[in-house]
């Protein structure tokens, strides 16, 4: 089951130019487990991206401040070394020393439907959020049950059917790569999260 997830985060990194790719079931929480690992207290980021960035920095006690950049395919996390590329997918984009963030949501390049992934260096940051989103399973170890010790998990996991388009749609790509289109969001300081 695990081989065509496996394959596909290969050819992912392949084709971003990263060392490693994990694949997660959306961006969103391939961003979570980045400000999870790197243990991210602060951030500093544009206010015209999705709704789900701001939940998530509240939803982790994470303080966030806005600034003022309108953004085309990626985004910087002010303050960390993480990313959100979700409307970026291009040959080689990859940059040493961070960790960026993909999308394959309908309207992003790489339109698997769902689902996103995590392209970095960082061989320690990969070996634990590799686990961390299969619920701290060592995918070493069969049958899971085996496994004696857990570190803490999320159940972000994509499905090998995922990946399988994954793997179609990545070599389309490879024959014609769409630059980054500009997206207008709205602006969310104007928008208030309660509990």
């Amino acid at each position: 089951m695990f081989d065509k997830i496996k394959k596909f985060e290969e050819e992912l990194a392949e084709f971003t130019g990263a060392p490693y790719a994990i694949m997660t079931d959306c961006c969103t929480h391939a961003i979570e487990l980045c400000l999870r690992y790197d243990q991210v207290k602060e951030v500093v980021m544009t206010p015209y991206t999705y709704l789900s960035i701001p939940m998530t920095m509240h939803k982790l006690g994470i303080k966030y401040s806005y600034n003022d950049e309108e953004w085309t395919g990626e985004y910087s996390f002010g303050l960390t070394r993480i990313w959100d590329s979700a409307r970026r997918m291009e040959k080689d984009m990859y940059r040493p020393g961070i960790m960026q963030c993909l999308s394959f949501g309908h309207d992003k390049p790489l339109h698997i439907g769902r689902g996103g992934a995590i392209i970095l260096d960082d061989k320690a940051a990969y070996d634990t959020m590799i686990c961390m989103r299969y619920d701290g399973r060592d995918l070493n170890i069969s049958p899971w049950q085996s496994q004696k010790e857990f570190q803490v998990g999320y159940h972000y996991k994509p499905t090998p059917e995922e990946a399988i388009q994954g793997l179609a749609l990545l070599q389309g790509l490879r024959e014609f790569c769409p630059k980054s289109k500009y997206v207008k969001y709205p602006d969310l300081r104007n928008i208030t999260i309660k509990e």
